[in-house]
């Protein structure tokens, strides 16, 4: 079973595996660009359990199984069973197409997925549909959420936050509260593969979900986390913090001293906690951050995770740049590094989105 604390230097958390880019949808924003057919070089079935039994030397993290769709591969529930096997839980993520039938929902299941992410970006049809890039999307997105919960299965929904929905997230709530989800993902937009940064929000913009996602966290019947936003861990954090009435200066000096709260508060982000294999077999520190650390073909996975530069360095928010190198709050949050990647094209500059300014910039004690 994967402990929910653990040393982030020497294992992951989470290990997402990109099976394949091969997907029947056409999403503005998909990062994977995704295309009908599968890359002939992506990793063969034998490759692909050489690397389930490299994940499993981790400590057995959560492994979740991405795409494209990983329906698209023949041989994905061989994948799953073997993983199984291993004892590694697994997730799946398939895409809302004519290929996720409950049959294909139950067999699963019975292959040893324990949980499904589904993809849902708007509260109503046409919106979803239309930035999906793929007609029914949206009723087949919630004919397979019903199908999954019907068999006991457990179901995330993911949405990415962009422009495009931002106005529509209380909506989404409110549809979400009546489907029996455990877990709402929130992936704040990171302008890679097909996301242009015109989709992305502002600081003052992002500074605003992060108090309607706090004031809904109170009201849904499900959990509220947020992918490619830790900045929000410190919103929450001095939010609870003053309704508590208690002092927030002494809550710093804990973290200061990488004493991190407990709870709800996973201090993962890109590289820390966090790994990322492509449908090649590149090895990256996320799916949103495209610097190429090794690949599977050649490279011990533990050895890129463990002593990598670049996966020592995003581990290290004292390396960081800009307001992040002084935050109070670097060692909880520690920013997005794909999305100051991605716009600055420096991984460890100063997160793009984040309107906190820090003690030491500005003067308070």
């Amino acid at each position: 079973m994967t402990r929910p604390y653990r040393d982030f230097s020497r294992v992951p958390l989470l290990v997402f595996w990109e099976v394949t880019q091969a997907c029947l949808l056409q999403c503005t924003h998909c990062r994977a660009d995704a295309q009908f057919q599968a890359d002939p070089e992506e990793l063969t079935e034998e490759e692909g359990y050489a690397l389930l039994r490299d994940i499993a030397e981790l400590d057995q993290p959560l492994l979740i199984l991405s795409g494209g769709d990983p329906l698209m591969r023949a041989d994905i529930f061989r994948l799953t069973s073997y993983a199984k096997e291993l004892g590694l839980p697994v997730a799946l993520t398939p895409s809302a197409t004519p290929k996720l039938t409950p049959d294909k929902i139950r067999q699963a299941l019975e292959s040893g997925v324990k949980s499904f992410a589904l993809s849902l970006d708007a509260s109503n049809e046409k919106a979803h549909d239309r930035f999906r890039g793929t007609p029914g999307s949206y009723k087949r997105t919630l004919n397979a959420l019903t199908a999954m919960r019907a068999l006991g299965a457990p179901v995330q929904i993911n949405t990415t936050v962009s422009r495009y929905n931002v106005a529509m997230l209380e909506e989404m709530a409110d549809l979400l509260s009546g489907l029996d989800i455990q877990v709402w993902s929130l992936f704040f937009l990171v302008p890679t593969g097909r996301a242009s940064q015109d989709l992305m929000l502002s600081a003052e913009e992002t500074e605003a979900v992060f108090a309607r996602l706090y004031r809904l966290e109170k009201k849904v019947p499900f959990i509220i986390k947020t992918t490619e936003a830790p900045h929000y861990r410190r919103f929450q954090l001095i939010s609870r913090t003053r309704e508590k009435g208690e002092a927030l200066s002494t809550l710093l000096t804990t973290i200061e001293k990488g004493i991190l709260p407990q709870g709800r508060m996973p201090r993962t982000r890109d590289g820390n906690g966090v790994l990322f294999i492509s449908h090649r077999g590149d090895i990256y520190p996320s799916g949103f951050l495209p610097i190429r650390a090794g690949n599977v073909r050649q490279d011990k996975l533990a050895d890129i995770y463990r002593h990598h530069p670049l996966f020592q360095t995003l581990r290290d928010p004292d390396q960081f740049y800009g307001k992040c190198s002084v935050c109070e709050f670097r060692k909880l949050c520690g920013g997005s590094r794909a999305r100051a990647y991605a716009v600055t094209g420096d991984v460890l500059s100063a997160e793009p989105t984040c309107l906190y300014q820090p003690r030491a910039l500005s003067g308070a004690v």
